[in-house]
């Protein structure tokens, strides 16, 4: 019966995140394939629902999960995958439009390696690295800067500068407060 322990909501949630990554993914690069509804492309236009609806079960699934007590190892593995599969897909394909400058998507990926990287390690160690307020308003400012890019809404390079800027300072967090697990 551990398939029914493992396959919960919040699990569930998860593993829709990487199953909407096709989707946003297709109607995005697509996008010269679909028509316009007045100023919109409608491949932006679905391709930004999609990603909306995927956000949102980021913010659900660990809440549900921890809400009621439905944390497993599985989830603790799939939700952060798709969150970084999902921002790194779309993020390189909004590369691929020009919507956003290629060394931007760099230094995100590479945050997201060192990060995980770290806490592989501390895991190795018997060290769990919990998620920071500043990865956390990393999160929120990539999730906001994805979504006015993705609809093609003035102020998305802006607020991916803040994103980038955050992106470096909680990686800078985390290397700081890990660096007795490197030491050895």
């Amino acid at each position: 019966m551990k398939t029914a322990k493992t396959l919960n909501v919040p699990n569930i949630l998860s593993l829709s995140r990487v199953f909407l990554v096709p989707v946003i993914m297709v109607f995005l690069t697509l996008r010269s394939q679909f028509s316009y509804v007045g100023r919109w492309n409608l491949g932006d236009l679905l391709a930004g629902a999609f990603f909306i609806i995927a956000s949102i079960t980021d913010a659900f699934d660990g809440y549900i999960a921890r809400k009621k007590k439905l944390v497993t190892t599985l989830g603790k593995f799939i939700d952060p995958l798709a969150d970084k599969i999902m921002v790194v897909a779309v993020l390189i394909s909004l590369v691929e439009l020009g919507r956003v400058p290629t060394w931007m998507v760099v230094v995100i990926i590479a945050r997201e390696f060192i990060v995980s990287g770290l806490r592989m390690v501390a895991a190795s160690e018997g060290v769990v690295i919990a998620a920071s307020k500043w990865g956390k308003v990393k999160t929120v400012s990539q999730m906001i800067g994805i979504i006015l890019l993705i609809f093609n809404i003035p102020g998305g390079i802006p607020i991916m500068w803040l994103a980038t800027a955050l992106t470096i300072w909680s990686g800078w967090d985390y290397l700081v407060k890990s660096a007795d697990l490197l030491e050895n």
